[in-house]
């Protein structure tokens, strides 16, 4: 059972429904997933299959996404389990959307991946109109949070997420917890629908500072919630400190979310390369 002072919900971040039943069984409890093009490549069935050789057709890596999302659903059925699009970086709005609607009809607890791109902002924007849920992913900067806000207008809490993806800022030497701080300070003064979901969790200590610094949600992998786990769901002190060691810290933006989301600057070179990377995993398992 989830202790009744944990106010984060925690996903996995994985593609292997076999993860998803041993993470259950070892907190209790599961509040949702996250998916990608990356996890999938790592599914061990698939896998078995690219060591013959044998990849899928088009058709069938959609339906193994499928069939991978609807076990997972079925595990975690009160939960959300996001679902990505594939996105390079031609992709258009439109073409996103198209493959959205047919991801979010296959599970009940969907939430749908966008890049936090132009093309993938404009998709999430109009997806939520048509009465989807949405996961801004990729998200980089401040800026980019303020416009999955602004293209959301009126959208229930619960039915967006913003993803920032702290490991891949400390790769390039900037602390990526002070991102995950600043949108949180920032989203202060607003209505708050839109819920700050930590990723690219690679350390405990990602893990137990996202828990203090108050994160809506966190999605983890799996050696890192079975650490939290094995030590028994351990919370936080109140005086608890990230020691960031000599990454960089993101200042703090007073950003005006009052504002269309055309007018933010959220290009980014990381939501760029990691376009590109899951673009290219995705690709990796098509003949």
């Amino acid at each position: 059972m989830k202790p009744p002072e944990l106010k984060t919900n925690i996903f996995l971040d994985g593609g292997d429904a076999g993860e998803t039943r041993d993470i259950i069984k070892l907190l209790g409890f599961l509040d949702g997933q996250t998916t990608n093009p990356t996890l999938m490549l790592k599914n061990p069935i698939a896998g078995e299959r690219l060591k013959k050789g044998d990849r899928f057709t088009e058709e069938e890596i959609y339906r193994f996404y499928k069939n991978v999302v609807g076990e997972i659903s079925s595990l975690i059925p009160g939960g959300s389990i996001s679902i990505e699009v594939y996105a390079d970086m031609i992709t258009t709005a439109d073409e996103m959307l198209h493959q959205g609607h047919k991801m979010f009809s296959w599970i009940p607890n969907a939430h749908i991946k966008f890049p936090s791109n132009k093309e993938g902002v404009m998709a999430a924007g109009q997806a939520v109109k048509e009465g989807m849920r949405v996961n801004l992913t990729l998200c980089f900067r401040q800026e980019q949070a303020a416009a999955a806000y602004a293209v959301t207008p009126g959208a229930k809490r619960g039915d967006v997420f913003i993803s920032p993806f702290i490991g891949r800022l400390d790769d390039k030497g900037e602390n990526g917890m002070t991102l995950i701080a600043n949108i949180l300070k920032m989203f202060q003064k607003s209505d708050r629908h839109v819920q700050v979901l930590t990723a690219s969790v690679r350390t405990f200590e990602h893990f137990m500072y996202a828990l203090h610094l108050g994160s809506d949600i966190i999605t983890a992998p799996y050696g890192i919630l079975k650490e939290w786990g094995d030590k028994g769901l351990p919370m936080p002190a109140k005086d608890y400190v990230y020691t960031s060691h000599e990454l960089k810290d993101i200042p703090y933006k007073d950003i005006d979310l009052s504002r269309s989301w055309q007018e933010y600057d959220i290009n980014h070179e990381l939501t760029v390369t990691g376009m590109e990377k899951f673009s290219y995993d995705w690709n990796s398992l098509i003949r």
